[in-house]
Formats: structure tokens, C-alpha cells, sequence
């Protein structure tokens, strides 16, 4: 893998990926809207063998995203992008006290605008400049298929996002899959849960070690990720 794009890449798990990423050789281009806090990732990553190219973009915009694209397929040794993970996204309150019929409209809008939209737009302006055999995730949880109390147009966003991953791959032919992480220790979860950086390594697993009919269409989650690296 030479290039690989990751949205969200500031803080939480979005962060501990790129810099796995970067420090195991990988030229990764990572955006957040926050473009001090995207730049200190870049700068504080002891990246050796790879490298990191901070890009300040919103992926609710969808020039943003476009830019993003071309600036990663130009900036790589090989041409392409080899892979893309769609992990930008946003908790409007205090996670699990958020139900559904006490969501403004405002932030069920830009939930869905970030959190789906988001997704939509990564994976729309990253089709033109794939490699061959690129592989496409999208973190989730089990609140996008198992509905909790209290978590709204949250669980409402993930459900969505995982469904254009499962459309992109039936249409791209790419590689793509869900990567199921449980609960991790985040600003959305309030710190409750486990640290981004055991997590960073399934995203290395999927994206390089998996085969990829593992990968294509599929819900990958802690078990799998455990029994195949034990």
C-alpha cells in the first residue's frame, strides 16, 4: 500500500490510523476541518518510513473532498489511491442522551449532512483515482444495526453510512467493508471505551492482510479481526 486517505484524522481513531499508518510506511493524506489540529497530527508523527500530507477539508463540502482526491493521486510514488477510510464524524450532546424525538432539526441535519453525506461525498470523489485494488472502510458500530435508547439520529447516521459502503462495493468494485469497533474511548463516547491506538491495528489487518473477498461487502468486527491475527 502506497497512499491511503483518511477523513477525521485529528483526534480519536482517525488519529491512532494515521500515524500506524505513516510509522508502517505508508504516504497517508489526512483531513480534518481543524487545520491546526490535522497539521500538529503531521508533525508530531515519528513516520520514519512513510509520511503525512495534512489537508484541511470538510467533508460536508464536496469541493473540499474533491481536492482532497487530487491532491492524494498526485502526491504518492505509484498513481492512485490504494486506500480510503471514510472515519470523519460527528455526536451533537452527550452520547446516549440524545433520543430521537428531542433532536433539533439542526443537528439531525448536519448528523446526517457529516455522518452519511460525509461518506457519500469521500467515497464518490475518491472513485476516479482508486488503484485497481484499493480497498474503502468505514468505521461503525453496532448502533447502526441494533437500535439503543438515547442515541437518535446517531445510530440513524450509521446505519446510512454503512449502507453506501455496501452500495459502493456492489457498484465500484472495490473492496469495501464495515469495520465494526465496538465502543472506543473517544470525544464522542466521552472517553468510555477502548484506546483508538489497540484499535489502528485492524485497520492495518483490513486493509493489507485480509483477503479481499473477506473484506468486499462485509461487516468485519473484533472477532474476526482476533481470529485472524492470533
Amino acid at each position: 500500500m502506497d497512499t491511503a486517505v483518511i477523513t477525521g484524522g485529528s483526534r480519536g481513531i482517525g488519529r491512532a490510523v494515521v500515524e500506524l499508518f505513516a510509522q508502517r510506511g505508508v504516504h497517508v493524506v489526512a483531513c480534518a476541518r481543524d487545520r491546526d489540529g490535522i497539521e500538529a497530527v503531521a508533525a508530531g508523527t515519528d513516520a520514519t518510513d512513510g509520511s503525512i500530507t495534512a489537508v484541511r477539508a470538510d467533508v460536508r463540502d464536496e469541493f473540499d473532498v474533491e481536492r482532497l482526491m487530487e491532491t492524494a493521486a498526485r502526491v504518492g510514488e505509484t498513481e492512485g489511491i490504494d486506500c480510503v477510510i471514510a472515519n470523519a464524524g460527528v455526536y451533537h450532546g452527550t452520547a446516549g442522551e440524545t433520543p430521537l424525538t428531542d433532536e433539533s432539526y439542526s443537528a439531525f441535519d448536519d448528523t446526517l449532512r457529516t455522518n452519511v453525506r460525509g461518506v457519500f461525498a469521500t467515497f464518490r470523489e475518491a472513485a476516479p483515482h482508486l488503484s485497481t485494488d484499493a480497498r474503502a472502510f468505514v468505521p461503525s458500530g453496532q448502533i447502526a444495526r441494533e437500535a439503543v435508547a438515547g442515541y437518535g439520529v446517531y445510530a440513524v447516521s450509521k446505519a446510512g453510512s454503512e449502507a453506501i459502503a455496501r452500495q459502493f462495493s456492489a457498484e465500484s468494485g472495490t473492496s469495501t467493508a464495515v469495520l465494526d469497533l465496538g465502543r472506543v474511548a473517544t470525544d464522542l463516547t466521552g472517553g468510555d471505551g477502548r484506546d483508538p491506538a489497540d484499535l489502528a491495528p485492524m485497520f492495518w489487518w483490513a486493509a493489507t492482510e485480509a483477503d479481499a473477498e473477506t473484506v468486499d461487502e462485509a461487516v468485519l468486527g473484533l472477532a474476526e479481526w482476533k481470529k485472524a491475527t492470533r
